[in-house]
C-alpha cells in the first residue's frame, strides 16, 4: 500500500548521499520533497505539518551537523518520527484477569469487521486461547450468515441466536431484525457458562456516520463492558479516515484500531494518521483475504518498510511458524555431512516456502527491494506450482539422481506435469546451480552470490541464471605430468613464477607484493641462491 510514499522517500534520501556536510539549504529541500510525498500519500495536513517541523529542528541540530554520515542521520530521524507518528510502540491486547476478555469490534460497513473477527479468533486460537464469536451484526444483509462461514473456517464456535437481515438490502426497522443489544449481552453469558476465555463481538456499521449507528454502538458498549474496542478502518478511504475515527472516538471511546485491506494499491497514508489524530494506537494489520493474512502492528517494523529497509523480524517470524523444526534440521545435518542436495530435498524446500505465503510478500519484506519493485511485481505465484508438478511428474529415482534424466525421460515428465520440455530444461539447469551452493555450503564456503533477476535461492521460480551478459570462458589448468621428472620441473617453473616472474610483471619494483627489483637474470640468481628446506630441495631437484 505504501509503495509510492516509499518510492518518494527513498529518492529523496538518494540526493544527500555522499555530502559530507549538509547546509540549511540541503534541509530545506529534503523536508519540502518529505512534506509533498507525505501530502500525495493522503496523510492528514495537521500531521505532515508537525511530522516536517520535527524532522526540520531535529536535522538542523547538533546530531547531524556533528554526524560522520549526515545523509544517514537524517534517515534516522525520518524514521524515528514515522515511528512516532504511528504509536511509538507495539501494543498488544489487554486480557481480562477474569476471564472472558470481551472484545468488541466497531467502524463502518465494509471496514472488513466480519473477516477480522474470523482472523482475530485464529490468531488467539493459535496463542491456546478458546474465542468465540457472537453474531451482533443483525442489520446487514446475511452478515450472521457470513460471520457464521468464517468461524468455520477459522474452526472457533459461533453464537448465532438470530438470523437477522436475510433479504438483500437493509432494513431501517430494528424491531424486524432483532435485538442486536441483548444479542451482545447473551452473547458474553454464554461464553462465561461454557468457559471461553475470549468473546469477540461483531456489530454492525452503516455506509456512513449516523447518529443511529453510534447509539447502538454506545448501548451495546454499556450492556457488555468491554475489555478492548477495536476500530476497523479501511485504509484505502482517503481523508475520510481521520474524520471517520474522530466520530467513532467520541461516540465509542474506541481503545484500540484495526488497519484493514493494508494489501491494497491505495495511497493510504490517511490510515497512517489515524494514531497521531485520535490518541490511540494501532494494533492489528490485515493484509489480505486469507484469515492467516493478519499480523500485530508494529511501528518500528511499518517504519522500516516505508523507508524500504524491510521487515526481517517479521519474516524470521512467519519462518519459526511456517517451517518444520524436524525438516530443517534434517536438512541441516545432511548439508553438514556433505550429503548431495536432490530434487526431493528442492520440493521439500519449496512446500515449506509456500507455507510462509506469497512469495511477493515475503521479498517486499527484505531490504532494499524497493529498486526490484517491478521484477517482484511480475513474479508469477503460479511458477512455484508448475515447478512442484515437473517434480513430482518424476519417478523416486530420477529425484535422487537427476542425472540418468535423459530426452525421453524429459518428454515424459513435460507431459506428466502438462509443461514443455523447456520446462523441465530449466527446471533441471536451476536445480544445478541450487547442487552447487548447498556443496560449496557443506564445504564452508559459505552462501556463493545470487544470480540475477528475483532474488531467491538458486534453482527457484525467477532465479534466472548467474549472468546475462555474455559468460567468460574458463581458463583450462593443465594437470599435473605422471613423469616424476617432468613433474619436478612443472613444479619448479611454478615456484620460479610465484617468487619471482609472475609476481613482478604485477608489481612495482620495491612493493610488498612482488620481488624486489632488477632483472629476470637477476631474479634467476636469487633462486639458484634460495636456501630450501632439505626435503623440499629434493622434492624440487627431481632424480639429481
Amino acid at each position: 500500500m505504501f509503495n509510492s510514499l516509499s518510492d518518494r522517500l527513498t529518492a529523496t534520501f538518494k540526493n544527500l548521499r555522499g555530502r559530507g556536510r549538509l547546509s540549511e539549504a540541503d534541509i530545506d529541500a529534503t523536508v519540502r520533497e518529505i512534506r509533498r510525498a507525505l501530502l500525495d500519500a493522503d496523510v492528514a495536513v495537521p500531521v505532515v505539518r508537525h511530522f516536517t517541523a520535527a524532522v526540520r529542528e531535529r536535522a538542523l541540530g547538533a546530531e547531524v551537523s556533528g554526524a560522520l554520515n549526515p545523509a544517514q542521520q537524517v534517515v534516522k530521524i525520518v524514521n524515528d518520527e514515522l515511528v512516532t507518528i504511528l504509536g511509538g510502540s507495539t501494543r498488544p491486547l489487554q486480557l481480562a484477569k477474569n476471564p472472558p476478555t470481551v472484545i468488541m469490534l466497531a467502524g463502518l460497513q465494509g471496514a472488513g469487521k466480519t473477516t477480522l473477527a474470523g482472523k482475530l479468533a485464529l490468531a488467539l486460537k493459535e496463542q491456546g486461547h478458546t474465542p468465540i464469536l457472537v453474531a451482533a451484526d443483525l442489520q446487514r444483509p446475511n452478515a450472521v450468515t457470513q460471520l457464521s462461514v468464517v468461524a468455520d473456517r477459522a474452526g472457533v464456535p459461533v453464537f448465532a441466536p438470530h438470523p437477522g437481515n436475510t433479504s438483500d438490502h437493509d432494513v431501517a426497522d430494528a424491531a424486524l431484525v432483532g435485538d442486536p443489544v441483548g444479542v451482545a449481552r447473551d452473547g458474553v453469558a454464554e461464553a462465561r457458562s461454557k468457559q471461553h476465555d475470549v468473546v469477540i463481538v461483531d456489530t454492525a456499521g452503516r455506509l456512513g456516520v449516523d447518529q443511529v449507528l453510534m447509539q447502538q454502538a454506545a448501548d451495546i458498549r454499556s450492556a457488555i463492558t468491554p475489555d478492548e474496542v477495536l476500530f476497523v478502518i479501511d485504509a484505502m478511504i482517503g481523508q475520510d479516515a481521520v474524520t471517520t475515527a474522530r466520530s467513532f472516538a467520541e461516540g465509542v471511546d474506541f481503545t484500540g484500531v484495526v488497519l484493514s485491506k493494508l494489501d491494497g494499491d491505495a495511497r493510504g497514508g490517511a490510515a497512517l494518521s489515524v494514531a497521531q489524530v485520535t490518541g490511540r494506537p494501532i494494533m492489528f494489520a490485515s493484509t489480505g483475504e486469507k484469515l492467516t493474512d493478519f499480523e500485530v502492528f508494529h511501528p518500528d517494523r511499518m517504519a522500516s518498510r516505508i523507508l524500504d529497509m524491510g521487515d526481517v523480524l517479521t519474516l524470521i517470524e512467519q519462518a519459526e511458524k511456517a517451517f518444520d523444526a524436524d525438516e530443517a534440521e534434517k536438512m541441516a545435518a545432511k548439508v553438514a555431512q556433505g550429503e548431495d542436495f536432490t530434487l526431493s530435498d528442492f520440493l521439500s524446500q519449496m512446500q515449506q516456502m509456500k507455507k510462509l505465503g506469497s512469495m511477493k510478500k515475503m521479498l517486499g519484506m527484505m531490504p532494499g527491494m524497493a529498486q526490484m519493485r517491478d521484477q517482484i511485481e511480475n513474479f508469477d505465484e503460479r511458477e512455484v506450482d508448475r515447478v512442484q508438478a515437473l517434480i513430482q511428474s518424476m519417478t523416486p529415482a530420477e529425484r535422487e539422481n537427476p542425472k540418468i534424466i535423459n530426452g525421453s525421460r524429459r518428454a515424459r515428465i513435460a507431459r506428466g506435469a502438462g509443461q514443455t520440455t523447456a520446462a523441465v530444461n530449466g527446471l533441471l539447469d536451476r536445480f544445478t546451480q541450487a547442487q552447487k551452493m548447498m556443496r560449496q555450503m557443506s564445504q564452508g564456503g559459505g552462501m556463493p552470490g545470487m544470480p540475477g533477476g528475483v532474488p531467491g535461492m538458486p534453482g527457484m521460480p525467477g532465479g534466472g541464471k548467474k549472468s546475462r551478459g555474455k559468460q567468460q570462458p574458463k581458463k583450462k589448468v593443465k594437470g599435473k605430468s605422471g613423469n616424476p621428472a617432468k613433474r619436478a620441473q612443472q613444479e619448479r617453473e611454478a615456484m620460479q613464477r610465484a617468487l619471482g616472474g609472475g609476481a613482478k610483471k604485477s608489481a612495482p619494483a620495491g612493493s610488498a607484493f612482488g620481488v624486489s627489483g632488477g632483472d629476470d637474470q637477476q631474479s634467476g640468481k636469487d633462486l639458484e641462491n634460495l636456501q630450501l628446506p632439505g626435503d623440499l630441495g629434493k622434492l624440487l631437484g627431481g632424480g639429481r
